[in-house]
């Protein structure tokens, strides 16, 4: 298998269009001398078969040719969502079919300036046999030709991670769709009571929904989904290994499972599973500069890999001009990228645990609406001050010094933050028309709680539950019967939970349970439901208190009456909050509205205060207590070491004290690693330069 550098860092650099075939040479000398030592390129079919069984490699045998000369590994991005065009007409029959029955078209792509794209889906549907023979084909030409060249590193088998809310309803589609409800259900008798559609009498008559309704036929619609396009990146896969069994299989989404999981098929953790090293596109231009989403991305793409090596496949380098994502915001608000940014986001995706940084673009597009952007290199390719500091930084990782802390992770998170892919699945449904977007806001809010209390906060996959033995569950509204039985049987093993308000209120397939909380749920957290109220607009008018401390509501309300907990503070009008249980070996806390709401709409001091009492009564310590709310910390560990991340986002420097918990004994500074610095101070009070980090090595 193909072996992975120390750390690999490099950009995407070629997409047919761009850059201009005279400057390759020099690009890639300028490349290597700069300690770039990974390229990814965009090997589109559109742009490859010019004509039905007629390859054109010709620039792309360049690439890696140039490649191997420099000392730079490639990774082949295939991207058989683009359609040659003479495939579009010949095999018009085989369309993508939105919602509203309009077919897909074949578009100019915007982030390569060449033609044959469409939605994420492509123009052409893969379930159609002739259509995924010909993308095989081209796949199994691609993989022979590269995969004994010297600069081959390996494939990367799904761009960004996701796929249109609103496709595909192509009758190639929809008979995958009833071949899916056939294997699910056997007989449309058993379909007939799942869905309580009663007359059908022939599986023809059975069609994908077009309305997006909390109902089963939309949960089995969006479940086939996402099994269909996982499927079929899993062909892809088995297209290459078929040719090619060396060299690595690779994938990125967008750390979007947290709130696109359901409506686009972000599913990081299902993606990530499939291949050997995961990533994410994450661009503070698009998403926002703050510090709290950063790290999200980092987090989010951290806990689906489970462990395998991932990386920031797609990093800002540069600016990003006209486009609606950051309009209206401020020019700092990643709108440009200064060197001092290109540290900061780089530095704090490794303390995330990434171990490899790719920019998005090399240098920037000459061409098409995307012109300028993203590039830490210049229009020409010269080099520039954001590109010296990518340089700076590449060189540093690769360096004999950091081996050790290259080669340290992440300790586990002191609490999970609980993710239910079926959950997010219902909610997208029930809320589809309303478009409240309160899944969204609860989550994140948790996450921001945590994060502003110098908490390390896990995404935590259901299936991952027992990883952990303190968990936060913002938003629990529904559940399946055997999630429901797997987290009492958590708890009452020793888990130590905290739920927000209706804890599986529905269950499998939507259904509302009669006795709340549903599914025996009511035992675990020793309370049955009073009242309830699902009235998110107006959210922000509920307050409670916990344990005499004041803190705002918002989303949905629960009241309750006592069944063996213990009462811990009421509503405003005085009916009953917040209700602690043990529970076997376990215990719960179970508060009944969406605190988390509130914090991420608000941000207030008090919100903050109730998610630092809800983590003090989870009962684990923090890994580095710090005394400065700017900073965020990071504790990795090593085969031999220990090693504290200190990371500031702020244009100002800060000092700060850290410690960390009994449990690592008493390490002190040993050196400094970023600055390298040979000696550090027996101190653990120091001071962090403006957007940027300083690691210490601990003895």
């Amino acid at each position: 298998m193909a072996e992975l550098p120390q750390l690999p860092y490099g950009a995407v650099y070629f997409r047919k269009s761009n850059p201009p075939r005279s400057d390759w040479a020099r690009d890639y000398a300028v490349a290597g001398e700069d300690g770039l030592n990974v390229f990814r390129h965009w090997f589109m079919w559109a742009s490859i078969e010019r004509e039905p069984g007629k390859y054109d490699w010709a620039d792309y045998d360049q690439q890696m040719d140039l490649a191997a000369k420099n000392g730079i590994k490639t990774i082949i991005a295939e991207l058989t969502h683009t359609v040659p065009d003479w495939a579009v007409h010949e095999f018009a029959h085989a369309r993508v079919i939105h919602a509203d029955g309009s077919p897909a078209t074949s578009n100019m792509g915007v982030s390569s300036a060449t033609g044959g794209f469409s939605s994420g889906a492509g123009t052409l549907t893969l379930n159609c046999p002739e259509v995924r023979e010909m993308a095989g084909n081209f796949l199994k030409a691609l993989a022979a030709r590269y995969k004994d060249h010297p600069a081959m590193l390996g494939y990367d088998v799904w761009n960004e991670v996701n796929y249109p809310a609103d496709v595909d309803y192509s009758d190639y589609s929809k008979q995958a769709f009833r071949d899916w409800l056939k294997a699910k259900y056997g007989t449309l008798d058993a379909l007939a009571q799942a869905w309580h559609r009663y007359s059908f009498y022939k599986w023809d008559y059975v069609e994908p929904p077009v309305v997006i309704a909390p109902y089963a036929e939309t949960l089995d619609w969006l479940l086939f989904k996402r099994d269909n396009f996982y499927g079929l990146m899993q062909w892809r896969i088995d297209t290459i290994r078929g040719v090619d069994s060396k060299n690595k299989i690779v994938a990125h989404g967008v750390s979007g499972a947290i709130p696109n999981l359901a409506s686009h098929g972000s599913d990081d953790w299902l993606a990530a599973s499939k291949v050997e090293v995961y990533g994410m596109t994450w661009i503070a231009a698009r998403k926002g500069n703050q510090p709290w989403r950063n790290w999200y991305g980092v987090d989010l793409t951290r806990a689906a890999a489970r462990g395998k090596p991932f990386w920031h496949a797609e990093r800002q380098g540069g600016p990003l001009w006209l486009q609606p994502q950051v309009l209206g915001r401020d020019k700092e608000d990643g709108r440009v990228a200064e060197p001092e940014d290109i540290r900061l986001w780089s530095l704090t995706s490794l303390a995330g645990g990434a171990r490899g940084v790719m920019n998005l673009r090399w240098r920037p597009l000459l061409d098409g609406p995307l012109f300028g952007a993203f590039g830490s290199y210049a229009m020409d390719g010269s080099r520039t001050p954001r590109s010296d500091m990518a340089s700076v930084m590449a060189k540093w990782g690769n360096g004999e010094k950091t081996k050790a802390l290259m080669a340290a992770k992440p300790v586990r998170g002191e609490v999970g933050l609980l993710v239910v892919p079926e959950l997010q699945m219902w909610d997208y449904a029930l809320n589809h028309e309303s478009k409240f977007d309160t899944y969204a806001a609860a989550m994140w809010g948790a996450y921001r709680g945590f994060f502003d209390n110098g908490v390390q906060a896990d995404w935590v996959h259901i299936d991952d539950l027992d990883n952990y033995d303190a968990i936060y569950f913002p938003y629990p509204i529904m559940m399946t019967a055997v999630q429901a039985k797997a987290l009492a049987a958590w708890v009452e093993k020793g888990g130590r939970l905290v739920a927000e308000a209706c804890p599986a209120y529905f269950g499998d397939r939507g259904h509302v349970g009669t006795v709340q909380p549903n599914f025996g749920l009511d035992a675990v957290f020793g309370a049955r439901e009073d009242e309830v109220e699902f009235m998110p607009d107006i959210g922000d008018r509920i307050h409670f208190k916990l344990d005499g401390l004041a803190v705002d509501g918002g989303g949905y309300l629960q009241s309750y009456e006592l069944a063996g907990g213990e009462a811990h503070g009421n509503f405003g009008e005085g009916r009953l909050a917040v209700v602690s249980h043990q529970h076997g070996k376990g215990r719960t806390l179970l508060v009944g509205t969406h605190p988390s709401v509130a914090y991420y709409r608000t941000s207030s001091a008090a919100n903050r205060a109730y998610f630092a009492k809800v983590f003090d009564w989870l009962g684990n310590p923090k890994h580095v207590s710090i005394d400065n709310p700017a900073v965020q910390a990071r504790l990795h560990k090593g085969a031999d070491a220990l090693f504290v991340w200190l990371v500031n986002p702020t244009r100002e420097a800060q000092r700060v004290a850290f410690s960390l918990a009994p449990g690592y004994g008493d390490a002190v500074p040993k050196s400094s690693l970023w600055p390298e610095v040979t000696d550090a101070k027996d101190s653990r009070s120091v001071i962090v330069p403006a957007r940027d980090a300083l690691i210490l090595e601990l003895r």
